[in-house]
């Protein structure tokens, strides 16, 4: 279930949360409901922007503090990473990882704030937040699935002061891999169901505090799943890559809410592909 192309978010949740959380009717609105939902709105919004800013704030600081050189010809000193270097890794991922997501993230986010203010529950911030939380719980486990391979990356000399991996034939593989994903049932299948969060607090919901952390999980699960191929990009691209960063959130946001998504995530494949190409066979 797409939205109507040029019509506001918020409309549509007025106008359908009612009729598709379960056990809700029209009747069951409160008179203060449209005032509530603004405020709510600017709560949800507001949230989501300030962990965007503290993600961008870290890649941004971590960037600008890389020395200027260009790596590419030199080989990297391959020194073990301390703990400390370790842990900084990992919230670099972590930082990439929300910094992609969260703004596909939203429409979902917003309309599990305003299911749960028409249903009546408690709650509703302290809820909402615990949903965000349960996406960053799976987005962090993806940021430390990728912390602990670029790590073994370093250890072999595979990475560049960047963080970028040194091997062209690896990044053609990984543009290839991403490319032709874009083609599969099981993109289209996971992107139609990003593409119709409505649909996901109908049939996913789930009631109270613990209630809200599953459906967080529920709903990052299958968005990682739709972009995992294209999160891995940042790999061979480096962590702190801040135009493929920059590029993949507009990429993932377009995918999600333009009327064309589906062609659009075909037509980036082509794209991937013939890059992949490009660099595997020069």
């Amino acid at each position: 279930m797409a939205f109507p192309s040029g019509a506001p978010l918020s409309a549509h949740v007025s106008a359908q949360v009612p009729a598709l959380v379960p056990g809700q009717g029209a009747t069951h609105v409160p008179d203060h409901a449209p005032s509530r939902a603004g405020v709510d709105r600017t709560v949800v919004l507001s949230l989501l922007g300030l962990l965007m800013a503290l993600c961008w704030a870290l890649l941004l600081f971590r960037a600008g503090s890389m020395p200027t050189t260009d790596f590419s010809l030199h080989a990297v000193d391959a020194a073990p990473w301390n703990a400390a270097d370790l842990a900084l890794l990992l919230a670099l991922w972590v930082a990439v990882i929300a910094a992609i997501m969260l703004p596909a993230a939203a429409p979902a986010l917003l309309l599990y704030a305003r299911a749960k203010r028409l249903r009546r529950e408690r709650w509703v911030y302290l809820s909402t937040l615990l949903f965000m939380l349960g996406c960053l719980s799976v987005w962090s486990g993806c940021a430390l699935a990728a912390a602990t391979l670029a790590w073994l990356l370093h250890d072999a000399g595979a990475l560049d002061e960047s963080m970028a991996v040194m091997v062209p034939a690896a990044t053609g593989l990984a543009l290839v891999a991403a490319g032709v994903y874009q083609w599969t049932p099981a993109k289209h299948a996971r992107l139609e169901h990003c593409r119709a969060p409505l649909a996901f607090v109908r049939t996913e919901w789930r009631r109270g505090l613990p209630g809200a952390f599953r459906m967080g999980v529920a709903d990052a699960r299958c968005g990682t799943g739709c972009c995992w191929l294209l999160l891995a990009l940042v790999l061979p691209a480096g962590v702190l890559n801040l135009p493929v960063v920059g590029g993949l959130v507009v990429l993932v946001l377009a995918e999600k809410l333009l009327p064309s998504g589906h062609l659009l995530a075909c037509t980036a494949g082509l794209g991937l592909v013939a890059w992949g190409t490009a660099l595997l066979f020069p």
